[in-house]
Formats: C-alpha cells, sequence, structure tokens
C-alpha cells in the first residue's frame, strides 16, 4: 500500500454480493456451531472445577468491564463496515483512536477497582477488576484489523481467528482452575483470548497502519460510532441490569446461579445471531440504498435466524432440568427453574435481534438510540418486580418485560422502510406451527419417558426427536425445503465474475 492517500478499501463486487453472503453465512454457522461445541465443553469442565462463588466474583468485576467493553471500538468498526468507501487515511486514524480508546479504558478500569470493591463489600474484587482491564488495549490494537476483514467479507479467516482464541483461552481456563487458582481461571480466559484475538487479526490482515490525519473525512463515520456506541451502552444497562441488581441484593452465590442459567439459556442463540449479524450486517449495508432488495434480503435472514432458535428455546424450556444436570452438575440443580424462565426472553432476542441489522445498516443510528432509550426503563422496571423474589423472580420479570416490548420494537423498527408487517409474519409462520408440533412431541417424551432413563439418554432422546420433528415439519408440511436446498446450492456453486 504505497499509496497511502489514494487508497480506497472497496467492497466485494456486487455480482458476488448474494454468492459471498450466503457462504459467509453457512462458514460462520459451522465456525459459530463449532464455538457452541467448545464453550460448553469448558463450561462442563468448569462448572465441576469451581464454584458458583468463583463465577459469581468474576460476573461481579464483568458488569463493569462489560460496559466498558461497549466503548472498546468506540463504535468505529461498524462505522468502518457501513461507510460506502473507506480510504487509507481514514483507517489509520480511526486505528489509533481505537489504540488510545483501549489504554484509556484499560486505566479507568484500574481506578474503578475499588468503587466496585466498595459496590459489592468484596474485598477480592480489586485485583480482578483491574486484570480485566488489561484485554481493552489488546482490543483496540485489533479492532480496524478485524473491522477490514468483515469488511472485505473474508468471513472464514474471522472464524478461524474466533475458534483459535477460544480454544487457547479456554485451555489456559482449565488449567489454571486445575491448578487451584479458582476464579482466576475465568480472569484468565478473558485476558489470553484477548491477546490472541488481537495477534491472530494483524498476522492475517498485514494492513499497517499509517500515521493519524487531520480533515481526513471521518466527522461522520465519528458521529455513527458515537451514535452507536450510546445505543450500545444504553442497551447493556437493559440487558445487564438484572446481573448487578442479583449480585448486589443476593450475593455471589445467587449470581453464580443466575448467571450460568443465563448462559445455557442464550449461548446458543447467541452464537446463531453472531454467526448470521456478521454476515447480515456488511451485506445489508451493501444495498443499503436499495429498498426493496433489502427488505427481500432482511427478511431471509430474519427467517433462518428465527428457524434456528426455535427448537433451542422449546428444548430449554422442557429439559431444563436434565441439561442442567448433565451440563453443570447436581451442585447447580437450582439454575433449572431460572433457565425456564428465562425461555421468553430466548425467543424475544430471536425476533428482536435482527432488526438492529435493519436499523444500523441503513445508517439509522439516533433511531437505534431513541429505541432503546424508550424501552430500557421497561426492562429495568421488569426485573426489580422481580428482585424481591430472588433470580427466578428476575428471570421472570425480564421475560415478562421483553415479551412486553416486542411489538413496539418492531413497529418502530420497520418504520420507512419496505419491510411490512405482513413481510414479518410470512417469514416467521412456518417455524412458529413447526414448533408447535415439536412442542407436543417434545410433551409426550417427557410423559411417557419421564423417569425411566438415565439423564443423559433421556436428553439425547427428547433432543433427537424435538428437533428431528422441528425439522421435518419444517422441511415438508412448512414447504421449506426447497428454500433450504436452494441456499446449500448459492454456497456450492460460485457464480462467474
Amino acid at each position: 500500500m504505497s499509496e497511502v492517500s489514494s487508497h480506497t478499501f472497496a467492497r466485494p463486487a456486487v455480482d458476488e454480493l448474494k454468492w459471498k453472503s450466503v457462504r459467509g453465512g453457512f462458514v460462520s454457522l459451522c465456525a459459530h456451531g463449532a464455538k457452541l461445541v467448545v464453550q460448553t465443553a469448558t463450561m462442563v469442565v468448569l462448572a465441576r472445577l469451581l464454584s458458583p462463588e468463583d463465577f459469581g466474583l468474576q460476573g461481579m468485576a464483568v458488569v463493569l468491564t462489560a460496559f466498558l467493553a461497549n466503548i472498546k471500538d468506540a463504535g468505529l468498526g461498524a462505522a468502518t463496515i457501513q461507510r460506502l468507501e473507506v480510504t487509507q487515511e481514514q483507517i489509520s486514524t480511526l486505528f489509533w483512536i481505537n489504540v488510545a480508546v483501549g489504554v484509556t479504558l484499560a486505566t479507568f478500569t484500574a481506578l474503578l477497582a475499588p468503587v466496585v470493591v466498595a459496590f459489592y463489600g468484596e474485598p477480592r474484587l480489586y485485583w480482578i477488576t483491574v486484570v480485566l482491564g488489561v484485554p481493552f488495549v489488546f482490543s483496540g490494537l485489533a479492532a480496524q484489523h478485524q473491522a477490514l476483514l468483515v469488511r472485505e467479507m473474508r468471513f472464514a479467516t474471522v472464524a478461524k481467528n474466533e475458534m483459535l482464541s477460544l480454544t487457547i483461552s479456554s485451555a489456559a481456563g482449565i488449567v489454571i482452575a486445575m491448578l487451584g487458582w479458582r476464579y482466576w481461571a475465568l480472569v484468565s480466559m478473558a485476558v489470553v483470548g484477548s491477546i490472541v484475538s488481537a495477534v491472530a487479526a494483524w498476522l492475517v490482515n498485514p494492513w499497517v497502519p499509517g500515521l493519524p490525519r487531520r480533515k481526513c473525512g471521518i466527522r461522520s463515520m465519528l458521529h455513527f460510532g458515537w451514535m452507536t456506541t450510546c445505543n450500545t451502552l444504553v442497551v447493556f444497562l437493559a440487558w445487564n441490569s438484572d446481573n448487578i441488581l442479583v449480585g448486589r441484593f443476593w450475593g455471589a452465590d445467587a449470581l453464580g446461579l443466575y448467571g450460568r442459567a443465563y448462559q445455557l439459556a442464550t449461548l446458543p442463540v447467541n452464537q446463531l445471531n453472531g454467526a448470521i449479524t456478521g454476515v447480515a450486517f456488511p451485506a445489508l449495508s451493501r444495498i443499503q440504498d436499495d429498498a426493496d432488495r433489502l427488505a427481500r434480503a432482511f427478511l431471509r435472514g430474519y427467517s433462518l435466524l428465527v428457524s434456528l432458535t426455535i427448537p433451542i428455546a422449546i428444548s430449554l424450556g422442557l429439559f431444563a432440568e436434565e441439561i442442567v444436570r448433565v451440563v453443570l452438575g447436581t451442585k447447580w440443580m437450582e439454575a433449572a427453574p431460572i433457565l425456564r424462565l428465562l425461555v421468553p426472553t430466548v425467543l424475544v432476542f430471536a425476533l428482536a435481534n435482527p432488526l438492529h441489522w435493519l436499523v444500523i445498516s441503513t445508517g439509522r443510528v439516533r433511531r437505534a438510540l431513541s429505541m432503546t432509550a424508550a424501552t430500557t426503563p421497561v426492562v429495568i422496571v421488569g426485573i426489580l418486580l422481580g428482585l424481591s423474589n430472588g433470580p427466578k423472580g428476575v428471570a421472570l420479570g425480564y421475560s415478562l418485560a421483553m415479551a412486553f416490548l416486542i411489538i413496539p420494537i418492531t413497529a418502530w423498527s420497520i418504520q420507512g422502510t419496505k419491510v411490512s408487517w405482513a413481510g414479518l409474519w410470512s417469514a416467521i409462520k412456518q417455524p412458529l406451527f413447526s414448533g408447535l408440533l415439536a412442542s407436543a412431541i417434545g410433551v409426550i417424551v417427557k410423559v411417557t419417558l419421564g423417569g425411566m432413563l438415565a439423564p443423559i439418554p433421556y436428553l439425547l432422546v427428547g433432543l433427537g426427536l424435538v428437533f428431528g420433528g422441528y425439522t421435518a415439519a419444517l422441511l415438508i408440511p412448512m414447504g421449506q425445503r426447497n428454500l433450504y436446498v436452494d441456499l446449500l446450492m448459492q454456497v456450492l456453486t460460485r457464480p462467474d465474475r
């Protein structure tokens, strides 16, 4: 890149966009499936090596660092992806801003450590919080390299980097837990993961930033990043006030139980959403000026995410006790009712999260912030109403608040777009009807086989019949077979250049 001032980072050609999107989605889904396996295996091992208190202590500190993590790239990674064209000068300037933000956040985390200790009344949180600030430095160093990989739709490379980081950090955490270092095993996973991720991003994307430049046209990108960051921060307050309040009023053990139940409920859905969002956002950004094409592409991705989420939610609700017993162990059985009460939240996430693609890919960041600011108080009120009943009450309040909000969130998101209510219903009706059949199958399994089999075979039979029945119903009577066959053919067949 010798022509620093003239080089432009372009997007893939339009005629390859559909193929890149579909193939990228397939690769991303496979990679996130592998990540789910690794994360679940890690959870299984650590749940047996560590106590609820260990997870609760880490969860208390993570409330602060996760909040600050929403600022770690200042929304500039998303700005790089969403922009139709960006130059070397712009990316270089954004890189140095990201580095400055990362160092600042690491310093700020250390300064706030005493506040965390005072809030929870737990001295052990001081060094946990300080160390958890280290990843911000590496996130700042890698933010633009990772954004460029997504912008160029190098999804396979992104997936490999994520798997490498997850595998090494998980292995490090397990080894440290086996050595008896308790909650430091969880802390080490965050630090090791950030280092590996940053090094990998630099190795696979050899772009070298230049010096920052003034007046290089980044004002609008900074505005986009700032609005995106504000929106993310408000979302965080809504979605994480449950952890803050459970930890503050019910202690580390209760937070450990609630946190593991929440992780079991949301881990599969987060992997699905991450896989599809990683492809959908750059793809929709590419066609943001074509309203009809944007609506069709969005509805395809929306239908896919909902279709994949429904059988997961059904299984979590029906087999909560068996899942907790097999994955976490018998000492965690109090998490089972919490897990079941969080199932409505899982369904709402599947319906609401894709709407964020539609709003942000078209540059409507101010609308996204307004939506979040209006809905956050409702979520917090729901959690507060359930707080007196402990983690189970919080889970119920959270789910009820989310269910109440799904209609207004949807209406606000599709306003001014070519996405209609009829289009949304058409995208989800087949998965919903298939889900009803799968639920009936699951209930029959519970009634006929409950107590007759050991937990693992019982769970395998139940999950197999629910997923098998759902898939058969979706593909044959619901007529979705051709859709998925067409997607598979697009993955396997590259269009002529």
